[in-house]
């Protein structure tokens, strides 16, 4: 079977290119397999497609032969065919403030659990995971709250969650935005923090940051420390939001803006547990603002294969996490 990694150029090319099942499963090969399909468990090239069943069957001798072009990727053991995943990751992936679940289940004819999983997953692939290079130059570094406003709970609720200065409940997200001058545009890391202690947001910064590089912040007293390692300065903005026309993080407040448009205006309110997944899909997103939806789309791909998300990995049912989101965009068990 010959591959087909033509990439659509629009949403309505890419319903109409992914409806043919054949289509959808050469571009699959494309793009797992450029140099041909290969056994998933051996390396072997020696596989002969099993037209009936739409697989592969391996010739060395070894348990589970069989194989799909979903093996090994987001997509394993997911009985929803990749006509319909494909075209859900274009719609995640191209949404500038997301897209929610309910909508996916709508436009691809499934439940909503089944499409609250399957956006789960989707944003699973678009998690970078550790960067092998720093960011460099100028760097802006600033944190911002995500949780429910207090005025917006009800008093029983309120008075069980909003304790102190009433920021207890809310969960810390760090982004550090790298500027960039001419063409390239900046780029933003983002991060869930389990709070901002000092320790906590130099270790960030150390981790993510060369040596030398200008970092600039608000006036929070935790950045204090920073230099000499770095050339830090700040901005008071309770005074004013530039300093000396070059100090400031509005870069990161363009990038916060569209994150809580995503959360308060898609996906209405999500469960701690699951932030960091809305920032990594938010984040890729950012960072890939200037290229053409098709390009995106395939920058998403890239990142579909030797990743799997279990459903109890999801809901943290292994490892004593909270439940399933009761939130407006979850659902409580796949379809």
């Amino acid at each position: 079977m010959k591959a087909d990694i033509r990439n659509p150029k629009t949403l309505t090319e890419a319903v109409v290119h992914f409806a043919d099942p054949d289509t959808s499963l050469r571009h699959m090969i494309a793009v797992r397999w450029p140099d041909g399909v290969r056994c998933p468990h051996c390396g072997s090239e020696k596989v002969h497609f099993l037209a009936n069943q739409r697989r592969w069957k391996c010739a060395v001798n070894h348990p589970r032969r069989q194989f799909s072009v979903k093996v090994g990727t987001i997509f394993e053991e997911s009985p929803l065919p990749l006509e319909k995943w494909l075209v859900a990751v274009w719609l995640e992936t191209n949404a500038k403030n997301s897209i929610s679940s309910y909508e996916v289940a709508r436009a691809l004819g499934i439940t909503q659990k089944s499409a609250w999983f399957m956006l789960h997953r989707v944003r699973y692939a678009l998690h970078v995971g550790s960067f092998d290079k720093k960011l460099q130059g100028v760097i802006e570094a600033d944190e911002t709250l995500v949780g429910g406003r207090a005025n917006n709970m009800h008093k029983s609720v309120r008075k069980v969650k909003i304790k102190g200065t009433g920021g207890a409940h809310m969960t810390a997200v760090m982004g550090l935005l790298e500027r960039h001058d001419g063409k390239k545009h900046s780029t933003v890391r983002a991060m869930v923090l389990p709070n901002r202690q000092q320790a906590i947001l130099h270790g960030v910064i150390h981790k993510n940051v060369e040596p030398g590089s200008s970092v600039y912040t608000d006036a929070l007293k935790q950045y204090n420390g920073l230099s000499p390692t770095f050339e830090h300065d700040f901005v008071d903005h309770a005074e004013a939001y530039v300093k000396d026309k070059v100090v400031h993080t509005n870069g990161l407040e363009n990038f916060w803006a569209l994150f809580k448009r995503c959360i308060k205006g898609t996906h209405v309110s999500i469960e701690p547990f699951h932030i960091q997944a809305y920032v990594d899909s938010e984040a890729f997103r950012f960072n890939h603002r200037e290229v053409k939806d098709g390009d995106r789309f395939a920058l998403a791909m890239q990142g579909v294969s030797g990743k799997r998300l279990t459903y109890k990995a999801l809901i943290g049912a292994s490892e004593g996490a909270p439940g399933a989101d009761k939130d407006a965009d979850s659902g409580n068990l796949p379809n």
